[in-house]
């Protein structure tokens, strides 16, 4: 399927194939949701989303190891791989297959340079920074670690029509993004404590009398359910503000958003379901669930696979 996928979007060098196929592994390893919801666009517009995935998890799996024992010499690591990371960028070469395959998705559709980053910025936060007093300051956290990343997709989910405003399609991508990285804090609460960081606001867990030495505890007592109903609203108000923009994307993209949407959304759900019990194990949706939500997406990409070139690029 993945040779498909490169014979269907023009990429035909080898080791350039090589590179979206390393990618594509990536996403279908350890992003369940996002793979699934990536094969519901057009087989042409695929490489280049399991390119941004894929680069996305290297960047984590690089700060997650200089985690294991942070210095200052760890963190000068990451600040030299980000220099040479934008260096490959500008000059449009590297050696690591990842990034050669960014590259690329880059170059096809014109994706600006500055997110990526403002995205290594916050991977950079993530060695330094443990806990947010407040939205805000976890605002500007997440503007480098989900709003640029529905920022990178928009050229290649594509606009309804020339009279779709970029800035009203760049607004709710922002949203989406920030509710999808908000999801994740609120079911990885458990996970993110063993590396040591809090996501969840102080000020939020304030409000109901939670520290991180309750959290520490790994017992859902009502302070903890009532700080995650708190911080799950937050999150379904962002998926309210977002969900106008489905109907912004070309229409071959809607199936993938629709879907990405639906299943990170039903999260929130899981998390309550489980009596915000978000530390014996990671919350998710049903495999049924899943599949129920995306079979007709699925079909129809089927169905309409002999379209899936797209001319690469749009007009902003």
């Amino acid at each position: 399927m993945g040779r498909f996928e490169l014979d269907a979007a023009g990429i035909t060098d080898p080791g350039l194939r090589a590179a979206y196929q390393l990618c594509r592994r990536l996403n279908y390893e350890h992003g369940k949701t996002y793979f699934l919801a990536t094969m519901l666009l057009p087989p042409a517009k695929r490489p280049y989303v399991h390119a941004l995935y894929g680069f996305a998890r290297h960047v984590d799996d690089i700060v997650d190891d200089l985690d294991a024992a942070v210095t200052e010499d760890r963190v000068q690591q990451l600040r030299l791989w980000t220099s040479d990371l934008l260096t490959d960028l500008d000059w449009q070469s590297s050696g690591d297959l990842v990034v050669r395959a960014l590259i690329d998705a880059v170059a096809t559709w014109g994706i600006p340079v500055s997110y990526f980053a403002d995205f290594l910025e916050s991977m950079r936060m993530d060695l330094t920074v443990h806990s947010y007093a407040n939205h805000e300051e976890l605002s500007r956290y997440m503007w480098g670690s989900a709003a640029v990343i529905g920022l990178q997709m928009l050229p290649i989910l594509g606009r309804a029509g020339d009279d779709v405003p970029w800035e009203d399609l760049e607004l709710r991508a922002i949203d989406l993004g920030t509710a999808f990285q908000l999801t994740n804090f609120i079911r990885d609460v458990g996970e993110d404590l063993s590396r040591g960081r809090v996501y969840l606001p102080q000020e939020s867990m304030d409000l109901f009398g939670v520290d991180r030495e309750r959290l520490a505890r790994r017992r859902v007592d009502e302070p903890i359910r009532n700080l995650l109903a708190w911080e799950i609203e937050q999150a379904r108000g962002l998926y309210r503000s977002a969900e106008p923009g489905l109907a912004l994307v070309h229409p071959t993209s809607r199936d993938c958003l629709q879907v990405a949407f639906t299943l990170y959304r039903e999260i929130l759900d899981a998390v309550e379901e489980a009596d915000y019990d978000v530390f014996s194990g990671r919350v998710a949706v049903a495999l049924r669930r899943r599949a129920q939500v995306a079979l007709p997406g699925l079909r129809r990409a089927w169905l309409q696979r002999h379209d899936g070139r797209v001319a690469p690029r749009w007009s902003a």
